[in-house]
């Protein structure tokens, strides 16, 4: 990879014949390679051939005023993957939501306007906000339970039935495999919607 980035040419294994090669190379990460590369962690001739033109992105938390955009433009995405009609966004959740630090950056807000969009069930966005107040160390914690117990909800709602358009999966807006895998990371059994509990 080095020979190709510095002289744009190479050999195939078992070749003999040293091939040519234009080509530009985009690389992306969000490790501070200068860091690891001071604590031997990266090879510094790779770094110094991929460090040509950085661009460096900041992190949501520094750009606020983008995260109305990506709230109203991933509310029409997973509305409409789940056939669901969401027209208007409280102010206080826009707020509560541009406040919030979102140290996993785009993916976070992702994952928080998705599990929104599956609690909403009229037509304005309904935002477990409490989930954002809560302390760090326990945010995962909540956020884990409360897409088990409506997991669990829509499971007992759909009478255990997983495929199928009147299954979980189809309700819920995601694959039979994907809501198997999540059933799967929660801790999820039949037991759980399927037992005396259940309606």
């Amino acid at each position: 990879m080095l020979r190709v980035l510095q002289d744009r040419e190479f050999e195939r294994l078992g070749g003999n014949r040293t091939i040519k090669v234009d080509l530009r190379l985009i690389a992306a990460t969000n490790r501070d390679l200068v860091r690891s590369v001071a604590e031997k962690e990266f090879r510094s001739d790779l770094f110094y051939r991929l460090n040509v033109f950085p661009i460096r992105v900041p992190a949501l938390r520094e750009r606020r005023e983008d995260i109305p955009v990506l709230v109203r433009y991933f509310v029409r995405k997973f509305a409409a993957r789940m056939d669901r009609v969401i027209e208007t966004i409280p102010t206080e959740t826009m707020n509560a939501l541009i406040r919030w630090n979102w140290s996993g950056n785009v993916r976070e807000l992702e994952n928080f306007i998705e599990r929104s969009v599956i609690l909403t069930e009229g037509t304005a966005l309904r935002a477990p906000l409490a989930e954002l107040k809560a302390e760090s160390p326990g945010v995962e914690s909540s956020l884990e339970n409360t897409e088990r117990e409506y997991i669990i909800r829509i499971l007992r709602e759909s009478g255990g039935m997983m495929a199928g358009p009147k299954g979980a999966a189809r309700r819920l807006g995601v694959k039979r495999t994907t809501l198997q895998s999540k059933m799967k990371r929660l801790g999820i059994t039949r037991q759980d919607y399927s037992g005396p509990g259940s309606d």
